[in-house]
């Protein structure tokens, strides 16, 4: 892939509510950490890794530079891209769910060739039956737009996607890799 201005944001800060408070991030999958297989798996695309986690900072550092919203207690995954932002100078943040260790290979490439041919700034991946919003490639100009937003106390992605006139990307080929562990009961065994 060709060099890009841009910033691979995981998202892993939450409280891990549906979890019982286990960090999702650091539930081990197949020997590792998901954050692991996630890490591994982009390893070849563009950009700088950054962590937005506001727990076990110490042990998310290991894999990649870290943030922490500025909103106190997590405040959903726009807070996380709102610190994304603050502490990269990418022109783009391409976010990640840190529960998913196979996201599609060409999710960066197949945002960005989108978001080439459109006059949006943001694209997201539909996986064929649902929108997969924090799949997702932002461009900067809609940072400030977010601290507004987050601001106003609103919290829902898909509400500021459509305010900003986001499009979606049909991933339907490879809905298998937006599989993510949301709950318990989800986690492998």
């Amino acid at each position: 892939m060709p060099n890009a201005d841009l910033t691979v944001l995981i998202l892993a800060g939450g409280a891990g509510r549906r979890m019982g408070g286990i960090d999702k991030g650091l539930l081990d999958w197949q020997g590792a950490p998901l954050i692991e297989h996630l890490i591994n798996r982009v390893h070849d695309w563009p950009g700088q890794r950054l962590i937005s986690c506001n727990r076990n900072r110490d042990r998310y550092t290991h894999y990649a530079d870290t943030v922490s919203d500025e909103l106190v207690d997590f405040q959903g995954p726009l807070a996380g891209i709102a610190a994304g932002f603050a502490a990269s100078s990418s022109a783009q943040l391409l976010t990640l769910p840190c529960d998913n260790p196979h996201p599609p290979l060409n999710c960066y490439s197949r945002l960005s060739s989108a978001l080439q041919h459109s006059d949006a700034g943001i694209a997201y991946a539909h996986d064929g039956q649902r929108g997969q919003y924090l799949y997702a490639l932002i461009d900067r100009r809609y940072q400030s737009s977010l601290q507004d937003y987050l601001a106003s106390g609103e919290r829902s992605v898909y509400r500021w996607y459509e305010g900003e006139g986001a499009i979606a990307v049909d991933f339907s080929d490879s809905a298998e890799n937006f599989s993510n562990i949301n709950s318990k009961d989800d986690a492998p065994q």
